[in-house]
């Protein structure tokens, strides 16, 4: 059981998740961003069994949450949806977490998961999977 870590770029959200899991994940974060990064991100997002985007008030663009969309509709078995309304001091303004709750009702009606936090995430996770062996 594999799970793509999409979302949020610049937040430490993954950090925690990661040493909450117990499953296998891949990190799209990589210090050299170029195209060969993004074709293993493409296929990453393709191949793994869920496709997890977390996004926080650290977001500078929105190009993740149209992935979650997207994703909800074309693969809503294998997509996950959080949104953190804090992440190392900054917040949303209420009517961005309106906006986020609306877009989190999309994904569920098209048949995706959402969750509130990322130990309902992980505890979610693991129920799929083995403990993951540290190389």
């Amino acid at each position: 059981m594999k799970v793509f870590l999409g979302g949020t770029y610049k937040s430490k959200w993954r950090d925690h998740l990661k040493k909450m899991l117990t499953v296998d994940y891949f990190d799209p974060v990589v210090d050299d961003w170029d195209g060969e990064a993004r074709k293993r991100e493409l296929y990453e997002r393709e191949h793994c069994d869920f496709c997890l985007y977390v996004i926080t008030p650290k977001m500078t663009g929105v190009y993740a949450v149209a992935e979650a969309v997207d994703d909800s509709n074309k693969r809503p078995d294998k997509t996950i949806f959080c949104f953190l309304k804090y992440d190392e001091g900054k917040s949303f303004t209420d009517g961005q977490i309106r906006s986020l709750q609306a877009v989190s009702e999309m994904i569920k009606r098209n048949g995706g998961r959402v969750f509130d936090d990322l130990y309902e995430v992980a505890m979610f996770l693991n129920s799929f999977g083995k403990e993951r062996v540290e190389l």
